[in-house]
């Protein structure tokens, strides 16, 4: 056979050319301003800037509605006029994307903590405060939102009445281990019940807000089960062999915090509900 005939050529390594190929996409800056799809999500929006993940490089999009999301920059990602694109790091630089706080909002530049609102939110204790101005602590400054230890529920209703809310004057409450049937669900409807319109009471499924944190952020594999009537601080510590002062438990567990990712989704929406409860009317 000539080598004419032979339709891999002389060399036996040759690609064969009834092999499905590879397609080759077309490389996209990602110009400021360019806008994509996302070709799994079907998420469009316009390009305003790059983030560094532990992944590689992501792109950020925003939507129409102003919503900002990050995309891995994969190979063929994107959707471009219905064509499927890489989208590259444009060789340019781009005005770089405004700084974030520790709950993923953006930073606002120069801004001045805002003078406190007559609205307030409760925490049951002293960790849960510690742990939200962690994370949210900037946002509550500019907004002017002051966040303070209720230590416990048990007499909420009472305390309420002194505090004694109204428009401009609201209040929300987080609750600990919030979930139907409890006493802390009892005591949440009633308290809403009692200042309907300017009291809201939210609350996550933990036993005590130090499970909030992720188990990868705690840096173990799961958080302890501790049985009913023992006390869980103490019990979480000595599973897990972090010695016999909580409080310095505590800090060390805090301090491994430095970011929104490193909660449970099941507190992030809790607390950024009753952030948004305590700016609405002017309160």
């Amino acid at each position: 056979m000539s080598t004419s005939d032979d339709r891999y050529g002389q060399d036996v390594l040759a690609r064969d050319p009834h092999a499905p190929q590879r397609r080759q996409l077309a490389e996209v800056p990602g110009e400021h301003g360019l806008v994509v799809e996302c070709a799994d999500s079907g998420w469009c929006g316009a390009v305003i800037g790059w983030e560094k993940t532990i992944e590689g490089w992501a792109v950020v999009l925003e939507d129409r509605d102003g919503r900002e999301r990050a995309f891995p920059a994969n190979r063929g990602a994107f959707l471009l006029d219905g064509e499927r694109v890489t989208v590259v790091r444009p060789t340019k630089t781009l005005t770089p994307m405004a700084a974030r706080t520790a709950s993923g909002s953006r930073a606002v530049e120069g801004a001045r903590a805002r003078v406190a609102r007559g609205s307030r939110i409760w925490v049951e204790g002293k960790h849960d405060a510690e742990l939200v101005e962690k994370v949210w602590g900037d946002d509550l400054r500019v907004e002017g939102v002051v966040v303070e230890p209720l230590h416990g529920v048990d007499d909420l209703v009472r305390v309420l009445a002194d505090f004694d809310p109204a428009p401009g004057r609201r209040l929300g409450v987080l609750v600990d281990h919030l979930t139907a049937g409890t006493k802390e669900a009892r005591i949440a409807t009633d308290a809403m019940a009692a200042h309907p319109g300017v009291v809201l009471v939210v609350g996550h499924p933990f036993v005590d807000v130090w499970q909030a944190v992720t188990p990868a952020c705690a840096g173990i594999e799961a958080w302890p089960v501790v049985p009913r009537g023992e006390d869980w601080k103490a019990g979480i510590c000595a599973r897990l062999a972090w010695g016999d002062d909580t409080g310095l438990a505590w800090k060390r567990l805090l301090g491994r915090v430095t970011k929104w990712t490193d909660l449970d989704p099941r507190l992030l929406g809790p607390v950024e509900q009753l952030i948004d409860f305590a700016t609405q009317d002017g309160g």
